[in-house]
């Protein structure tokens, strides 16, 4: 029967042993945790840039839609000008064009 038993030390030893691997198995567990953590908040961090470029995309989109109309009503305002000096420097030519017909038909008689 003594062949059955371990003795105190073998004992002990094992303890010892088994400590020694459930602390490094804790240790693993704590790092395994640690990583997690990173891993769940660099997910959010991903998740809230998603959201962020999502907006910035919509918010580009409503910009240029803005620049394309305000370009439309820039275009209108500046043709708008050459318009009204087209026309007056049609009516300075015209009134010129007049004042010399008319000096040149007094001249003449008529």
């Amino acid at each position: 029967m003594d062949g059955d038993y371990i003795s105190r030390e073998e004992h002990n030893e094992f303890r010892r042993s088994m400590d020694a691997e459930n602390k490094r198995l804790e240790d693993e567990n704590n790092r395994q945790n640690h990583r997690l953590e990173i891993l769940e908040e660099t997910v959010k961090q991903v998740a809230s840039i998603s959201t962020s470029v999502e907006k910035l995309a919509l918010n580009m989109e409503n910009m240029l839609k803005e620049q394309v109309s305000q370009g439309k009503r820039l275009e209108t305002l500046e043709s708008r000008d050459g318009d009204m000096w087209r026309k007056v420097v049609g009516y300075a030519v015209t009134a010129i064009i007049g004042i010399i017909l008319g000096y040149i038909f007094k001249q003449l008689g008529f």
